[in-house]
């Protein structure tokens, strides 16, 4: 067995991470998940490059619970590591990757920091007295191997006989006193369906899928049914009971990479306060609810999924409002938006109007307060005042 210590200069750093996302320590399986799902999909590229030929029946995320013994694993089949691989990975990228997200955001007040991204295998002692790595690689000639450390800048690293027959990681979490309620298969569930739920690999809790590896935000509109639309409205809002009103689906490459789905629900005049948001994604990966800074406040009506890879995060969001991709995506959904509202006024204006008294709130306070949103909007909200008098 060989033992080391991990070079830091950011003084206790697992005390320092466990204090300073002391409440948001439920990202720890976002961060694990997702590097899961990087192993697989790594995996995937070999096998299409033609680098990987033997046959695996499944390409998996298990989550396991061991409550009696305080335990938590997250198991793939992905591309497995090398000792040498743990060493640079873990030891050094990540726990590097770790030390300067701390270094940047430790003093600042977290409800500002957008995401808390970049943490992450190191998430994982948020939650934990001690974690341990099993991990194959896909390499034939390569041993499994076996890395712990708890919760110190010690670790060790060992050789082992491969527990199983493909290649693959497992994180064992043994969960500490102060965070038993991640032993509960009802809160690992919840969370997996907040964090995780349309990431593009199965994910398997107990015996049962978890998540919906396509969403149809990532499908081509034409190929998408109206019951599609209103089923995956309901996915994501199951406490909605009406179905909503229409959608526009988002879909833009260039000068920014951006899909989604925004729903205009039922709201007559009457606005609560909002349970239902839209909800940011990168990459299929929940980051937040709270788009201030990317959607304008008059489009927070709205319900819906935005996912965009160059939004920018761990941020303040200061500096969001400032952000020229972040205005670029503001300005791009506000258009999309009011072609939406036109097209339905000037094609199909029946509906138009039966659906004005749900809609004109949204368009009546867009008008007020977006100069390029009224640009657009008075050319259709003019026609209803015109025909009401």
């Amino acid at each position: 067995m060989e033992k080391g210590k991990i070079k830091v200069t950011v003084e206790d750093i697992f005390p320092v991470i466990k204090k300073f996302l002391y409440s948001d320590n439920e990202i720890f399986i976002r961060e694990l998940v997702s590097n899961a799902t990087d192993a697989i999909l790594k995996l995937k590229t070999l096998i299409n490059l033609g680098k990987f030929n033997k046959k695996i029946d499944d390409l998996i995320i298990e989550i396991v619970i061991d409550k009696e013994n305080k335990i938590l694993k997250i198991i793939d089949n992905g591309i497995g590591m090398t000792k040498k691989e743990v060493k640079k990975y873990i030891n050094q990228i990540a726990f590097s990757g770790a030390e300067e997200f701390l270094r940047k955001y430790k003093d600042k007040n977290n409800e500002y920091i957008i995401g808390h991204f970049g943490l992450g295998f190191y998430s994982s002692f948020m939650v934990s007295d001690k974690v341990e790595i099993i991990s194959k690689s896909y390499k034939d000639y390569e041993d499994a191997i076996h890395w712990i450390c708890d919760g110190t800048t010690n670790f060790s690293i060992k050789n082992i006989d491969n527990p199983k027959s493909g290649s693959g990681t497992e994180i064992i979490l043994h969960i500490n006193d102060s965070s038993k309620e991640f032993l509960e298969e009802n809160k690992i569930k919840e969370l997996l369906i907040k964090y995780c739920k349309f990431m593009p690999i199965p994910i398997k809790l107990g015996e049962r899928e978890v998540n919906n590896p396509y969403p149809i935000w990532g499908k081509n509109p034409i190929n998408v049914k109206d019951e599609e639309y209103i089923n995956f409205y309901k996915e994501l809002y199951p406490m909605q009971i009406a179905d909503p009103l229409f959608w526009i689906h988002l879909n833009i490459d260039h000068p920014f990479k951006l899909t989604g789905v925004l729903f205009f629900p039922k709201i007559k005049n009457k606005i609560e306060i909002q349970r239902d948001k839209i909800q940011l994604y990168k990459n299929k990966v929940y980051v937040t609810d709270n788009l201030e800074g990317i959607v304008p406040d008059f489009l927070n009506l709205l319900k819906g999924v935005i996912d965009s890879p160059d939004i920018p995060l761990n941020v303040s969001r200061s500096y969001l409002q400032s952000d020229s991709s972040v205005k670029q995506i503001s300005g791009y959904i506000t258009r999309k938006v009011a072609e939406k509202l036109e097209n339905m006024c000037k094609n199909n204006r029946e509906d138009f109007e039966k659906n004005w008294e749900d809609i004109k709130i949204i368009i009546e306070y867009g008008m007020i307060s977006d100069s390029n949103f009224y640009s657009k909007a008075k050319k259709f909200a003019f026609f209803i005042y015109s025909s009401n008098r």
